[in-house]
């Protein structure tokens, strides 16, 4: 690239932080907004990092970027995508919500709704929906994974095969672009599958991010999806498939 001296350290920044963004990084370097788009480009061209709306992230590899990395990551959009798969939920439903940030965005679009039953593998959803007295949390149990407040293993899976949800909400890692929904860890998909075979209703939700991106393990398919909720429009090509396969798509609205 054309400014070699920038590129090591905004590597450096993405590794520590998560994520880069034009903004900072130009107040940083004290260069232009457009000078950096360029060195994140050309970064990008070269497999050292993935572009996204506003800066870039770490490229997907077979492990996933940092929890409190992800958190923030998107963070607004994540809210406006919770927002729309909340007013689809009615009350006096059971749901189930997986492990990831999206899902915690929901469970917080959900603390008004009356008459909830709640089931989670997220020890984070679980502190969120307790602040709804009129939603009954159910914890599945299992392995507790540290990094996230997720509960994985045989005994997750084997208490989610005790319930048939009205409503599945689910998040995913990467979203390939033939439509397959993917993760970094084998443990978590093998829960997720579990919650599809057991939901009447299967809701995804998912930023753009997770767009084109590749993980190691695959859940299933948008084919298998009752709606996708995302922030921005996919490929036309996937919107086609998910047309044919009854998928809908519904775009989160700030």
């Amino acid at each position: 690239m054309a400014q070699t001296f920038r590129a090591p350290e905004i590597v450096e920044i993405a590794r520590r932080e998560g994520k880069v963004t034009v903004e900072e990084l130009a107040e940083r370097f004290g260069v232009t907004l457009q000078t950096i788009r360029r060195d994140l480009t050309e970064l990008a061209d070269a497999g050292r990092l993935e572009r996204v709306h506003g800066g870039a992230i770490l490229p997907s590899s077979t492990t996933n970027i940092g929890y409190e990395d992800r958190r923030i990551l998107n963070s607004q959009e994540k809210v406006d995508i919770a927002r729309a798969c909340a007013r689809e939920l009615p009350e006096d439903c059971s749901v189930f919500l997986n492990i990831g940030t999206t899902t915690e965005a929901v469970a917080a679009e959900l603390l008004n709704h009356r008459n909830l039953m709640a089931v989670t593998n997220n020890m984070n959803v679980a502190n969120i929906l307790a602040g709804n007295a009129d939603c009954q949390v159910i914890v599945t149990g299992g392995s507790l994974r540290r990094s996230d407040g997720g509960l994985v293993g045989n005994i997750t899976t084997d208490t989610i095969r005790k319930f048939k949800f009205d409503y599945a909400i689910i998040g995913c890692s990467a979203l390939d672009n033939d439509g397959d929904l993917l993760d970094f860890d084998i443990h978590e998909v093998g829960v997720s599958q579990a919650i599809i075979a057991q939901a009447r209703h299967v809701f995804v939700v998912a930023d753009h991010t997770k767009f084109g991106r590749s993980a190691p393990a695959r859940i299933g398919s948008l084919a298998s999806v009752d709606v996708f909720f995302t922030d921005r429009p996919i490929a036309s090509r996937l919107r086609a498939e998910c047309d044919a396969w009854g998928t809908r798509v519904v775009y989160g609205q700030g």
